[in-house]
């Protein structure tokens, strides 16, 4: 009988224990939501401590770094933006590659979604090339047998996309490759190419998968201060307009 009653018991507290407390809200008080808009006043001394900082930026951004002489554009399967950017990418990779590696780069590839505007005529400023370029991003020198050129030729052929390239030419008719040249000659399938691109597509970014088949060499340069060395060295921009993206018959 004792035994009865002390499980009884057992059991009374655990039902008790279990039992929950309810949570009353004694006081709510809503507040208005502030906008944020022209009507927002500045906080003066904050501002009055931002001020020296803004100037100086603004104008170290403002200052004049190159010209062109005409609209720097990203449309088009052989945009003069796209091209000039795609050269300058080959230029600095290839002779870091010199100095470093003791070989030659063969071809440069960059994205053309890495570009984000374009330049109009007239001046070129600093804030210009942050604008198309402001990503952190690194060029990078992928080590890649002949062979595993196809699945680059491949990507072009199949997705029919404007990625700017330097130092390549592919011609597709109906989406069947035609022609296919690195550096103005046929490819060598047993040769080693080098080929310059940025972190990004190195890693198989925009579906590129076939970089990773390479050997990835990193440079240290960041694309945006290469493109901002190179048209510093330029004072005037003139880009040609040569075709290295040839589709023909483009659905």
């Amino acid at each position: 009988m004792k035994n009865r009653f002390l499980l009884l018991g057992i059991a009374l507290v655990a039902l008790t224990s279990c039992k929950t407390s309810s949570l009353h809200v004694n006081n709510v008080q809503p507040h208005q939501n502030i906008s944020i808009n022209s009507e927002l006043k500045n906080d003066e001394e904050i501002a009055n401590i931002i001020i020296p900082y803004k100037e100086k930026l603004d104008k170290e951004m403002n200052q004049k770094i190159s010209s062109t002489l005409v609209d720097l554009t990203k449309q088009g399967d052989n945009s003069n933006l796209g091209n000039l950017l795609a050269d300058y990418t080959f230029d600095g990779a290839d002779i870091w590659a010199k100095t470093n590696l003791k070989k030659d780069v063969d071809a440069a590839l960059i994205n053309i979604g890495g570009i984000r505007t374009t330049i109009g005529k007239g001046d070129i400023t600093l804030k210009n090339v942050f604008e198309v370029m402001p990503f952190e991003n690194e060029v990078i020198i992928i080590k890649m047998k002949g062979s595993d050129l196809d699945g680059l030729f491949e990507y072009y052929a199949r997705h029919k996309v404007n990625n700017p390239v330097s130092h390549l030419y592919l011609e597709t008719d109906h989406e069947q490759i035609v022609k296919t040249l690195v550096n103005g000659k046929e490819v060598d399938r047993n040769k080693e190419y080098y080929i310059a691109t940025s972190d990004y597509l190195a890693l198989g970014g925009d579906n590129m998968k076939f970089f990773l088949k390479g050997e990835a060499i990193p440079t240290g340069i960041k694309l945006r201060e290469l493109f901002i060395e190179y048209f510093k060295k330029n004072s005037n921009i003139n880009p040609s307009e040569d075709i290295r993206l040839n589709f023909k018959n483009k659905k």
